[in-house]
């Protein structure tokens, strides 16, 4: 990647065929354009890994490998190993995001120096 990255977004995927898509959909059309994705495989055995690699293939902002299995802990601090962006984001490979969301969470970010931002869920 040739600009900085403002967040390095962690997904750990585990055997979550059936919700990958719309997850990485959400993940992939964000508003906030200058981020990288981090598909952590954590030892799938469904069409997970299979999944990651055709989106990998089609946008060159994601990251994918798989692992073998370690569980969610592991997944994540492999993935902030990796991880090359100003912050690190974590997405649940079974939950999904409103397109802004990223960008609004950057701006107050930087507006306000901050170290962490937290933002709703539902």
């Amino acid at each position: 990647m040739s600009e900085n990255i403002a967040i390095s977004v962690i997904v750990p995927v585990y055997n979550v065929e059936k919700y990958l898509r719309k997850c990485l959909d959400s993940v992939v059309n964000q508003t906030l354009k200058n981020v990288e994705i981090i598909l952590v495989d954590d030892g799938s055995t469904d069409n997970s890994g299979a999944i990651c690699k055709e989106y990998a293939a089609k946008d060159d902002r994601i990251i994918y490998f798989y692992k073998e299995n370690e569980g969610l802990a592991a997944a994540r601090q492999d993935g902030i190993e990796r991880a090359h962006g100003e912050y690190v984001g974590f997405v649940d490979s079974d939950d999904w995001l409103e397109l802004n969301m990223y960008e609004r969470m950057y701006t107050v970010a930087t507006e306000h120096n901050a170290d962490i931002v937290f933002c709703n869920c539902y």
